[in-house]
């Protein structure tokens, strides 16, 4: 047991008291638990159909709490932004996010070639982002070119697209919960392009954005939990919505 505890102790005392960014870390871990735990317990109590929405919105939570322990001891330990760790959570996390499009729209005809078109554009605007912020950052102007076109071509499809189309068909409670997650998508998600603007300025045409005094780890980290969270309750509210 000392074994266990002695090096989460020795990560937590490197962290001073005005860390902000490492309590940031440790709020975002911890909100990310408790609605995890919410979502799978919940379970039961929705009908079958609806299961599979809510058990999604845990897994998302889920990931992204077992990811924001090794950014928070990453942290703690080297004072670094743990770059590498929040692409393998968004990889996960955000494409099951559109996944969430596809179940809550199945009952109104959505096929299965609107999960792959979500997954595989979701997938191209994390991939090229990555490519963009660490392996080729001479190059991020092109990369994050290629990650803006693949987030846009998402927004197109869940405002304008089959996506949207198949919401104004089921109506009621399920076109009001997709227009939610929409603008989760529109608004909230806008802060990981605006992030990337700001981690790889240096050098390129946009390097004023380097300038703006922002800490995109806390900004990063209240997003993710106000996104995912946010996703989250609002599948859950239909699901509850329906079941009753």
């Amino acid at each position: 047991m000392t074994n266990l505890i002695l090096p989460f102790a020795n990560k937590v005392a490197l962290m001073a008291n005005d860390d902000y960014v490492g309590f940031t870390f440790f709020i975002g871990c911890m909100a990310m638990m408790a609605a995890s735990a919410f979502f799978f317990l919940s379970l039961n109590q929705f009908d079958k159909k609806w299961r599979t929405s809510v058990l999604v919105s845990g897994l998302i939570t889920f990931i992204a709490a077992v990811h924001y322990m090794y950014m928070r001891d990453y942290w703690g330990e080297h004072q670094v932004s743990p770059t590498f760790f929040r692409y393998v959570d968004w990889i996960l996390t955000v494409p099951l996010m559109c996944v969430e499009f596809y179940l809550i729209l199945k009952l109104a005809g959505a096929k299965k070639s609107l999960l792959s078109k979500m997954i595989g554009l979701s997938v191209i605007m994390l991939v090229t982002g990555y490519l963009g912020e660490t392996v080729f950052s001479g190059q991020a102007a092109m990369w994050g070119f290629f990650s803006a076109v693949a987030y846009f071509a998402i927004v197109y499809e869940i405002w304008l697209g089959g996506a949207a189309k198949l919401a104004k068909e089921a109506g009621g409670d399920v076109l009001a919960a997709h227009k939610i997650l929409c603008w989760f998508v529109l608004v909230g998600w806008i802060i990981y392009p605006l992030g990337y603007l700001v981690g790889t300025a240096d050098g390129q045409w946009y390097s004023s954005f380097a300038n703006l005094g922002l800490d995109m780890d806390i900004l990063y980290n209240i997003a993710d939990a106000i996104n995912k969270i946010g996703f989250g309750l609002v599948i859950y509210s239909l699901a509850v919505k329906k079941t009753a």
